[in-house]
């Protein structure tokens, strides 16, 4: 995906209330009027929150896809470009719709119309959906003369939209690729955002499918295996780097071949298949016992691998190769642990 060429053309902004907390829905008459130099100041940041890399989504219905609002909106507003602003509109009715938990915050609602989005070797359209929130204060500052006066404005900064989804007409009968930005991706205000205004579900492709393993992954050695396991420190960030290790050293995954490599211990995989189950059902998913690998996941998630041993306030132990090199004891002359590190030369 290469978003530098696209053109942003046409822009509708409609002010969305919290219907349940008796705030009004505002519907504008027609698209913004912007100069050129106007598109290219809004395209940019608008845009660069998104990556093809990203958790990839599609829309989705239980009965079936007539009956997403916000897929068919798009899709005929892809298919008929002069429907766009009343498309734009029904998008608004149905946003507004939806806004009734209390938590969720009242904003603009941005409805783009882009041009020349080169995607899978091919340059189509794509509809981008962004609401604002969060509003700035701003000086503005003018003068005559030696005169200055002063006077705060309140607006919102065009690099801080709170929510976007950017829709490319690509796997129509699939329910469209979509990606996502959320700034709160947490929560009820996310969980509305997702499924209740958008109705998205994410598609397994090998990033998502890489990511939520590695998820899993991090969250059992992290946190269910201290509780099942009497496991030192040094032997949980041992099977965080082992995990991340498998999928940085192979293309494809194999949980058997995972298991073996990682965990090596028959209880240990027995209660990782059992937390698996859990995390789940917990986060509606479906983990694949064999997929791709995505390098660009592996990254992602690498970052977030803790491999710090973090002793008093005093000193953190960053470990990354053989946990056989640091060895744990108890001084009693002093009353305090300790650990032995060795090592061949100092850099």
């Amino acid at each position: 995906m290469d978003l530098i060429e696209a053109r942003l053309q046409k822009v509708s902004v409609h002010y969305i209330g919290n219907k349940g907390n008796g705030q009004e829905l505002v519907i504008s008459k027609k698209p913004l009027a912007l100069t050129e130099e106007d598109k290219k100041k809004i395209k940019d940041p608008f845009l660069s929150k998104f990556s093809m890399e990203s958790d990839k989504y599609a829309f989705h219905h239980l009965s079936s896809l007539d009956y997403n609002e916000v897929y068919n909106y798009c899709l005929e507003s892809l298919a008929e470009g002069a429907t766009f602003h009343k498309n734009s509109v029904n998008i608004a009715k149905h946003l507004f719709e939806n806004t009734t938990h209390p938590k969720i915050k009242a904003g603009e609602l941005y409805v783009c119309y882009y041009e020349n989005c080169f995607v899978d070797g091919a340059f189509i359209d794509a509809i981008g959906i962004y609401k604002t929130e969060t509003k700035s204060d701003f000086i503005d500052l003018s003068n005559e003369g030696q005169d200055f006066s002063l006077v705060m404005r309140q607006g919102v900064e065009v690099t801080k939209f709170d929510k976007g989804c950017l829709v490319f007409p690509t796997n129509a009968e699939g329910g469209f690729d979509v990606l996502i930005y959320d700034s709160n991706n947490r929560g009820e205000e996310a969980v509305f955002w997702r499924e209740a205004f958008l109705g998205v579900v994410p598609q397994a492709n090998e990033y998502f499918q890489t990511n939520q393993f590695l998820d899993l992954a991090k969250q059992f050695i992290a946190k269910q295996l201290p509780q099942e396991y009497d496991i030192a420190k040094t032997d949980q960030i041992d099977l965080l780097n082992k995990s991340v290790e498998y999928f940085r050293a192979n293309e494809s995954f194999d949980k058997r071949k995972f298991e073996k490599e990682v965990f090596d211990d028959s209880g240990m995989i027995k209660a990782f298949r059992k937390f698996e189950n859990s995390y789940a059902e917990m986060n509606d998913v479906e983990l694949s016992d064999s997929f791709d690998i995505s390098t660009q996941a592996v990254k992602k998630q690498a970052r977030v691998f803790k491999s710090v041993l973090k002793l008093d306030k005093n000193f953190h132990v960053y470990i990354h190769g053989d946990k056989s090199l640091i060895e744990k004891g108890y001084d009693n002359a002093v009353g305090k642990s300790y650990y032995k590190i060795y090592f061949d030369e100092e850099t």
